[in-house]
């Protein structure tokens, strides 16, 4: 996913004061594309069953559920990144209406993490959580795919 020359490693203390939306911001689009790329790779399949299928795993309800289940495996400080992300403040219009707060938080403190990660350098870490939660975290079926 990232070569040699896009590599961001920058110091912690340094990351450590970008805000946590900030964090999931940049998380969102680091999962995302895991996610696209896991689905290209595993498949060659139309658009139009691609985009169903990523769209089931980057929704806040997936998101929720991959959050909970790393937790066990995640260090301290991961795990206090994750509770900033979880506790940010999201403006009630920002939490959309499909979606349940509680979960919404808990999504967004997944990616509050991966954008974290990311922005240390720690590619092998987002990947080993990141198959981790592809491997453990079932799918809702996709309807009319």
């Amino acid at each position: 996913m990232f070569s040699k020359q896009e590599v961001i490693n920058i110091e912690k203390r340094e990351v450590n004061q970008y805000s946590p939306l900030t964090l999931a911001f940049l998380g969102d689009a680091v999962y995302s594309q895991l996610v696209r790329e896991k689905l290209v790779l595993s498949a060659n399949m139309p658009v139009k069953k691609l985009h169903p299928a990523s769209v089931e795993r980057v929704k806040a309800n997936y998101q929720a559920r991959a959050a909970m289940l790393i937790e066990p495996l995640l260090t301290e400080d991961e795990a206090a990144v994750m509770k900033r992300g979880r506790n940010a403040s999201c403006g009630s219009g920002s939490i959309p209406k499909n979606s349940d707060p509680v979960e919404y938080h808990k999504a967004t403190s997944l990616e509050t993490l991966f954008g974290y990660l990311h922005l240390l350098g720690e590619h092998d870490r987002i990947t080993e959580l990141f198959e981790y939660i592809w491997s453990n975290t079932e799918v809702n079926p996709v309807v009319n795919a």
